[in-house]
């Protein structure tokens, strides 16, 4: 009998066989699992070895090499410092580069820069190619980040490309480029390393020292000129060869036609442009102050300078076309100063502080006046620019107002014996016109009732350090000049005026922090303000001439021995300060600030701009009154009613003192001469033939009469001082007499007149 299967048992089994074959979608899953796990191994394996390579040979150090450019606020070089090997750099980025440089640059050289991984393997395989059967390279295929490569790649750069070597390792560098940096962060690479021509790198010094621009205002001829020159910088620079680097521009120009990127139209305007360039030089401004920037972005915050540091792009304050025009007007009088004799000015906004111009010297490419010496920082005698802070400093103390009587005369402060400038006394004076004149036996004076020592912290406080000679303590000195300082010290100082008391310390970078101080307050700077800009009369019109905003209040100074000559100057929107002398402090004779300094000051002052206006309102601190001269009461509270003379003057809080003890007794006594004491020698300014005294008369009263030597020489009211003018050496009698037939004499000497 034949057995046959089992029904069952071949149900069973189908059933099985069903189950070990898997449907045919499964098994395309599976493979493509595998084949993604295969991917992901040869990734992670190609990564593997990428990660490898670039830790067994690493890109070298990009840095600038030394390099360095020290810019003005607006991005002008001020100074270029060249790298080790010689080469000047301007680091910049591509927001900063005209739109028309970079579609050249990209459309030109690499239209596919955003989108490879630092080689483009159609051009590439194109390359190889043509090197395989012409066995030579014809054409490169090199992308911008190759080209890159090449630039910081030290084994590549300047030698010869054309072998497979060079091109692998050139490739291997785009490739760890892209690793290591992002797509604009090698765009700005190239913007700062593409050779431009000669010692020039990079778009943005190209861009300066060919065309006088920045690169962002670039117009399309210029951006395909800047383009085409790294292709061959030598043979297309284009100061030398003007005519080879306008028809590599037309080429780049007709490349942008051909594929599309700029209308015919516009490419025939460009073509238009002639292709000029000056040559090469170094263009300086600034030059001290981009040195001391330089050295001040080399240190740590509050450590010193890190050696070889040098950062390669270091910012200032400084405004290009103000510094220029500053330099300008020093160079158009540095030939009429005598040998040796420098000049120095400052410039600073008052309400940011910035410094705007810095001329350290005169001529800094001239070594006989000590060209190489900083003379904002140099410390020097300030000789009468102190003045204005001692009285802020009285009216705040309540000592004076504008019109309270000061005696110019002969006297003794403990053994010290001012005088002034040329040996002559006004007698009773008021302050207005002792600040004005800068009379100095009024101001020894007035330091001997506010001491030395508080005058001298004042000063601190403002940011000026009065540097005494060694183990000196403050003196009844400081204010004739006894104690050093620095230009610089004194334009932050001067600014208190302009600024409601508040010093400022001058920023000559943008980073640095501002530092204010309030020195003295918002009335007496006011006061003193208004006094230096036209005498400090109430009732004089406030703006006499000119715009308000060029209103100037100024200060002039003179040290000891014509070493120094000094003008500072306020408006309402800079300081401005100037300084004349030699730097190595040798006499000037006939050099002080009234001749020298501040026709500078005055011509630096109508070249500025007006700058951000400022209503100028009167401090409620200060308030106009009528006083009695010379007593120095208000007027309705003299004792017994007496008022000689009615004066208009600013008060400071309400407070109008006295006279100072004995000064008002001594003009109401007999008659008496002043302006010159018997028995002085009186001697001219050096460089005059001439001798000026204004002489006036105390007690007084009505009309008086002047005589010489017995002859009369003029006559006027007794309150009008006398003008003297003398011409002769020798000994000379003057004689005042007033109507009652009262007379006062002095005997004195005119020496050094006659050749």
């Amino acid at each position: 009998m034949e057995h046959g299967r089992n029904p069952r048992s071949q149900r069973q089994a189908a059933s099985l066989t069903a189950a070990a074959t898997p449907p045919a979608g499964a098994s395309r899953a599976r493979r493509w699992r595998r084949r993604g796990i295969y991917a992901a191994s040869v990734l992670f394996a190609l990564a593997a070895l990428l990660f490898a390579l670039d830790r067994l040979y690493p890109l070298p150090p990009i840095d600038s090499g030394g390099a360095a450019v020290v810019v003005a606020a607006d991005g002008t070089p001020l100074r270029n410092y060249p790298s080790r090997d010689g080469i000047w750099r301007y680091p910049v980025k591509p927001e900063q580069v005209s739109p028309h440089y970079l579609d050249t640059l990209l459309t030109y050289e690499d239209r596919w820069f955003y989108w490879h991984p630092g080689v483009n393997p159609v051009a590439l395989a194109r390359a190889g190619w043509q090197w395989a059967t012409n066995r030579r390279i014809v054409s490169g295929g090199s992308t911008l980040t190759m080209q890159v490569a090449r630039l910081i790649d030290p084994q590549l750069a300047g030698k010869p490309s054309r072998s497979m070597a060079a091109k692998l390792r050139q490739a291997w560098r785009a490739v760890q480029l892209e690793m290591h940096y992002s797509k604009d962060e090698i765009l700005s690479l190239y913007l700062t390393h593409a050779p431009m021509g000669g010692i020039v790198e990079g778009v943005e010094m190209g861009s300066r020292l060919w065309l006088g621009k920045p690169a962002r205002d670039l117009s399309p001829a210029e951006a395909a000129m800047l383009t085409a020159l790294p292709q061959a910088p030598s043979r297309l620079r284009p100061d030398r060869h003007p005519e080879a680097a306008q028809s590599a521009r037309d080429k780049v120009l007709d490349r942008m036609v051909e594929l599309g990127r700029w209308t015919p139209a516009d490419v025939a305007d460009a073509k238009i442009e002639r292709v000029v360039a000056p040559p090469l030089r170094a263009r300086w401004l600034a030059p001290l102050a981009a040195q001391r920037l330089l050295q001040e972005a080399g240190r740590k915050p509050g450590g010193p300078r890190r050696p070889g540091s040098r950062p390669p792009l270091v910012a200032s304050t400084l405004d290009a076309d103000m510094q220029a025009a500053v330099e300008r007007m020093l160079l158009d009088r540095v030939d009429n100063l005598p040998p040796k004799v420098s000049m120095a000015v400052l410039v600073m906004d008052n309400d940011t502080l910035e410094v705007k111009a810095y001329a350290g010297s005169a001529d800094f490419s001239d070594d006989s006046r000590y060209a190489h010496v900083d003379m904002v920082r140099g410390v020097r005698s300030p000789g009468s620019t102190l003045k204005p802070f001692l009285y802020a400093q009285a009216l705040d103390d309540g000592l004076i107002h504008s019109e309270s009587l000061l005696i110019d005369a002969p006297m003794s402060f403990g053994g010290y014996a001012p005088g002034n400038f040329q040996a002559a006394f006004s007698g009773p004076i008021s302050v207005s016109q002792a600040l004005q004149r800068s009379l100095n036996v009024p101001a020894v004076d007035l330091l001997d009732r506010v001491g030395p020592s508080r005058f001298a912290s004042v000063m601190l406080k403002g940011g000026v350090w009065l540097r005494m000679p060694a183990g000196a303590e403050p003196n009844l000195s400081l204010i004739l000049g006894g104690g050093g300082t620095t230009l610089e010290e004194l334009v932050g100082a001067y600014r208190a005026l302009a600024r409601g008391g508040v010093s400022g310390r001058p920023r000559l970078r943008p980073e640095q922090p501002r530092v204010e101080s309030r020195m003295i307050s918002a009335g007496a700077a006011w006061i003193v303000r208004d006094i230096l800009e036209g005498g400090g009369h109430p009732d004089r019109p406030f703006y006499q001439s000119g715009s308000p905003a060029r209103q100037l209040a100024w200060k002039t100074g003179t040290s000891f021995g014509f070493r120094d000559a000094w003008a500072i100057g306020v408006t309402d929107s800079w300081t401005i300060g100037v300084w004349v002398g030699r730097p190595d402090g040798t006499p000037n004779p006939g050099f002080f600030g009234a001749n020298v300094a501040a026709p500078l000051l005055q011509d630096i002052v109508a070249a500025l701009p007006e700058g951000s206006q400022h209503v100028r309102v009167r401090p409620e601190t200060v308030q106009a009154v009528v006083t009695c001269w010379p007593l120095g009461y208000k007027l309705g509270s003299v004792p017994l009613g007496e008022c000689p003379e009615q004066r208009a003057a600013w008060a400071l809080n309400e407070t109008v003192p006295p006279s100072f003890s004995g000064y008002a007794d001594a003009t109401q006594g007999p008659l008496r001469l002043g302006g010159v004491a018997t028995g002085s020698v009186l001697r001219p300014v050096p460089g005059s033939r001439q001798v000026a005294l204004d002489v006036d008369v105390q007690g007084a009263e009505g009309e008086v009469w002047w005589m010489l030597d017995g002859r009369v020489v003029g006559h006027g009211a007794s309150s009008h001082p006398f003008n003297l003018v003398l011409a002769q050496d020798g000994r000379y009698t003057l004689t005042v007499m007033d109507a009652q037939g009262r007379h006062d004499s002095v005997v004195f000497e005119i020496a050094g007149v006659t050749p």
